[in-house]
């Protein structure tokens, strides 16, 4: 799998992260750290155990990464959750966002993984 096939895969922006990087070795190197990116882990354990203060921060880390690395769909869910979680309290449609950005991220690191297994 290609660096461009991967990114279509996770639906981000192959050409964006490109203009902002420049270096194909460089955004395979930060998209391949993107997998031991604890973010994701802290929100689901924050939300666990109803910490909702620490649950907005790592959804806006979590974004802001995506962000960077133009992974455009799951950052795309990051903001929704992050948005949700601003007021330090959960909504009805909490569980629900969560839901779609753990489906969006686990899409995410697999197509990190098939990349990184084909190295």
């Amino acid at each position: 799998m290609t660096l461009e096939e991967a990114y279509s895969k996770l639906q981000g922006d192959y050409g964006k992260v490109m203009k902002l990087l420049r270096n194909p070795a460089l955004v395979k190197k930060f998209a391949l750290k993107f997998i031991d990116d604890e973010s994701f882990e802290l929100l689901e354990k924050s939300l666990n155990e109803k910490k909702y203060t620490e649950a907005f921060r790592a959804a806006h880390t979590l974004k802001g990464v995506c962000l960077n690395l133009c992974f455009d769909k799951l950052y795309l869910s990051a903001a929704e959750m992050t948005e949700d979680l601003r007021p330090g309290i959960p909504t009805d449609k909490t569980e629900e966002i969560f839901n779609r950005l753990k489906d969006d991220y686990l899409i995410t690191v697999s197509a990190l993984k098939e990349l990184s297994e084909e190295l």
